[in-house]
């Protein structure tokens, strides 16, 4: 066993963070699509994150120089923009954005379409607007820097009378695999100052990406040649080596099994190297591994880089001016390796380096930029000198999320047991928050996709993987790279093929529960299991194999490899691969197979969740597995249907809502916290609120809020009068915020409570409550009262009015109007101003009054008889 423990900072906070929410996993901000300046002094990128109101990812690029540390959005607004690459001379930057000119709808005015689909714009390093530069009609595939003026593109050709027919006719019937009316994707040679776009290239197939070299004379192109490839990997893709200066293209690796990808130019522009899946089937790439290779140029010559690991490549390598770095597949964590050329060979030195995901080298080879996570520590980005196979100064380059370093971030292990085979399987192990040792926790076991996929040791938060959800409802997590995995070689990853897909994988997963439970830190009473498309599939194999988990979340899974083969974009090579014949060749083999005719054994209670325009598993399968446990009866299950989705959920909604319900289903069947709630009753209202109150005592109900808890209402006048029994309260007017209290009677109060309860009760310091007292015209303000906004000059013309109604006639009940958050706090905008401690100690009215407008602007000038508080409880 590896033993990761999380750092210093993440052990504290396990004690005392605050909590994780959906919106916490599902608002992250990721980094990506870095590309740097040819002079390694800029670097610009695209941040993404949900934007609720669109209901969808927005990506915007960023800018960044390597010497500073300030950062510059350069785009916003509601349009994406990816693929931000430097013009050679630094000082412009392409991208691609659907995004529409301000001028597209003006075209009876003398201006040409804006175009469909991505286009290329461009802006000035220096600064101002993005413009559009592209145009065309079908939009741009990927695109290159040819020179300071030049674009190459990769773009659809326009529309064909047969399209327009189509169109004109508004006709939207289908032709499935209609090769003879796709449009080929082909070259052009863009002039950025004439705006002219040239054709370079007459296939009739489609080009899927570009890669020119850095003097502008070459092109490296890959083309899809059947719109089979991905169903049936028969017709594979070509690659073609264009010279940009003569116009002649040349085929290469024609007739050699060579699947080449991820195509990176030298900088002498001499040659290039790319990877390429190796397998042992004839055909067939769905397990592979990953290996190296160089061609030369002039030579016409491909050259085998021998990386003496016998793994291969993992995902991430960039090249440097005397050969490449490369992320080295070992498993759950990668090992980094700087390879260095002389003449056809090449010799490897290790890089002593943890926790290392990506790697983008600077075209000096003196800087790079590297992602650093595992799967405690949250990803950022760090930037260092390379100086042989060392990292030397490495800082942070740019971070996201800062705000997860305030959770409760579960401390995770990479572990090992003995599985299926009786060979060494690893896993993830997380843990529940706050661990006690000799103590048994829940767990829920997490199964990564694929099948050839893996999970690393690297920080992952989403929708269908929520960790911290989990382990902070007092869960361990157990994510297996069960066999069939990825970055364990070639000899793990076709373990599984030839008709032994899920012979091996669920067993597994059931060794590894089994030898948690042999450890004692898992109670074999409360086991969960969830998976999303081939973690689904196994998910759903162990409920028909066992009926020992008490909850089952499938989301995308197969039930029935029959019908699979037909309707999956890919059915016949998957199938062809793992099963290892058709169902027309063995259909007894696919029933066998096939969980759909064992759902009569599952016990498990199973919530189902599809896209309905999933075509990698299809929506089908998703009915089929909901009417047969259905049909049979033995166990509760749901399922939900996420409209207009494929394999994942893309839009907000639908991502919170497959968690939610999740959560609700595993709270319910595992945990034993879900309650009974009236659906009628809206969590924040008022009438919600008003029920809460009345069942309190005299202690105040507490909301959680990170490191502490907060008082759910203000101290309300009954709670009080249990301190001071002089203190007068009208019949009636119980539960109306207590008012008139000064901050030494406030303190005093807090100090009764904790002697009263045993718990250390104290006023909130300024802080901690800052950012949630404010002052809302839509609470009991007086704007609230006096029907509309009231300025300063309007209050003091009110003031005498309000003194003559007597103390704190404007209060209302606690609780009367809406509350904030999940778990909602009322009146944090009104009613009384409440008591703080600021940074020096003293007392400090904060937030709204009922007697004061909504005015930020103003500080806060309460009438003594509107000055009230609330409590903290630290550390709840």
């Amino acid at each position: 066993m590896r033993l990761l423990w999380a750092s210093a900072l993440t052990l504290t906070l396990l004690a005392a963070g605050e909590k994780w929410t959906v919106d916490d996993l599902l608002l992250q901000e990721t980094a990506g699509s870095l590309n740097l300046s040819r002079d390694g002094r800029l670097a610009v990128y695209t941040k993404s994150r949900i934007d609720k109101e669109k209901g969808e990812s927005i990506s915007h690029l960023y800018l960044k120089r390597l010497a500073e540390t300030e950062e510059v959005q350069l785009t916003r607004g509601q349009d994406s923009e990816s693929s931000p690459k430097f013009s050679p001379d630094g000082k412009k930057i392409a991208f691609l954005t659907s995004r529409k000119p301000a001028t597209a709808g003006a075209n009876g005015a003398g201006q040409p379409p804006s175009g469909g689909g991505m286009q290329v714009w461009l802006m000035n390093v220096a600064g101002g607007e993005p413009w559009a530069a592209t145009r065309m009609e079908r939009g741009v595939r990927d695109f290159e820097w040819l020179d300071n003026d030049t674009l190459l593109l990769a773009a659809s050709e326009d529309s064909s009378l047969f399209d327009q027919k189509l169109k004109d006719g508004k006709d939207t019937s289908e032709v499935v695999d209609d090769e003879k009316h796709a449009a080929p994707v082909r070259l052009f040679r863009f002039d950025l100052k004439g705006s002219k776009a040239t054709r370079f290239t007459q296939n009739t197939d489609r080009i899927t990406s570009v890669t020119a070299s850095p003097d502008g004379k070459w092109a490296i192109t890959i083309h899809n040649r059947s719109l089979l490839e991905i169903y049936n990997q028969k017709i594979k893709p070509a690659t073609f080596l264009h010279d940009l200066t003569t116009g002649k293209s040349v085929e290469l690796f024609a007739g050699d099994k060579l699947y080449p990808r991820g195509f990176q130019w030298t900088g002498d522009s001499k040659g290039f190297y790319f990877s390429a899946p190796y397998t042992t089937h004839p055909y067939l790439f769905n397990a592979s591994v990953s290996r190296m290779y160089y061609y030369d140029v002039a030579a016409s010559k491909r050259i085998d880089v021998d990386l003496a690991w016998e793994n291969g490549l993992s995902f991430g390598w960039s090249v440097t001016p005397d050969g490449f770095v490369a992320l080295m597949a070992n498993g759950a964590r990668n090992k980094v390796a700087r390879y260095t050329r002389q003449g056809d060979t090449w010799t490897r030195a290790w890089i002593e380096a943890d926790g290392v995901q990506t790697v983008k080298v600077s075209d000096d080879g003196k800087q790079i930029v590297y992602t650093h996570s595992t799967a405690s520590s949250p990803a950022k980005w760090m930037l260092a000198g390379l100086d042989g196979a060392k990292f030397t100064d490495a800082k942070p380059f740019v971070e996201t999320n800062k705000g997860f370093l305030k959770k409760p971030i579960a401390k995770t292990e990479v572990i090992t047991w003995k599985g299926a085979l009786d060979d060494q399987i690893e896993g993830i192990l997380y843990y529940p928050n706050n661990y006690q040792a000799g103590k048994k926790y829940p767990l829920v076991v997490m199964i990564h996709g694929g099948p050839f996929g893996h999970d690393s040791d690297s920080f992952s938060e989403r929708w269908a993987y929520p960790h911290q959800l989990y382990t902070q409802r007092g869960a361990f997590i157990l994510k297996p790279n069960y066999h069939g995995s990825s970055n364990y070689g070639l000899k793990f990853g076709e373990s599984i093929s030839g008709g032994k897909y899920n012979d091996l994988e669920w067993i597994d997963v059931e060794k590894g529960v089994d030898s948690l439970i042999a450890k004692g830190l898992v109670d074999p009473q409360m086991l969960g299991v969830l998976g999303w498309s081939n973690g689904s599939i196994i998910t759903i194999e162990l409920t028909t194999r066992t009926t020992r988990y008490k909850v089952a979340g499938a989301g995308a899974g197969n039930v029935n490899w029959s019908s699979d083969w037909g309707n999956a974009v890919f059915g016949d090579s998957f199938e062809q691969y793992y099963l290892g014949k058709r169902p027309m060749d063995d259909p007894q083999l696919y029933i066998r197979k096939s969980p759909l005719y064992r759902m009569d054994k599952v016990k498990t209670p199973t919530i189902i969740f599809f896209g309905t325009e999933d075509k990698q598993v299809p929506t089908e399968q998703g009915w089929q597995h909901y009417r047969a446990l259905q049909h049979y009866g033995q166990t509760d299950v749901k399922f939900i249907l996420f409209p207009g989705e494929a394999h994942g959920p893309r839009k907000y909604v639908h991502q919170k809502r497959k968690v939610d319900e999740e959560l609700a289903w595993f709270d319910k069947y595992l945990f034993g916290t879900a309650k009974d709630e009236n659906e009628a009753l809206k969590s924040e209202s008022s009438l919600a609120a008003l029920l809460k109150a009345k069942k309190m005592g005299d202690s105040p109900e507490l909301a959680e809020r990170g490191a502490f808890s907060v008082g759910r209402f203000e101290v309300t006048r009954a709670q009080f009068k249990a301190f001071d029994p002089s203190y007068a309260v009208a019949p009636g007017t119980e539960l109306l915020p207590a008012s008139g209290i000064g901050f030494e009677q406030a303190k005093a109060y807090c100090e009764w409570l904790s002697r009263k309860t045993g718990q250390s009760y104290r006023l909130g310091t300024e802080e901690e409550l800052g950012a949630m007292l404010t002052r809302s015209k839509s609470e009991n303000t007086l704007d609230n009262w006096a029907g509309y906004t009231v300025n300063v000059d309007d209050a003091l013309k009110l003031d005498s009015l309000i003194a003559g109604m007597g103390p704190g006639a404007l209060l209302k009940p606690v609780g009367s109007f809406m509350g904030s958050g999940e778990d909602p706090v009322y009146d944090l905008g009104g009613n009384v101003a409440e008591w703080v401690v600021d940074k020096d100690g003293k007392g400090k009215l904060m937030g709204g009054s009922a007697d004061r407008p909504a005015d930020a602007k103003a500080p806060v000038t309460t009438r003594t008889d509107y000055a009230g508080f609330r409590v903290v409880l630290a550390g709840r």
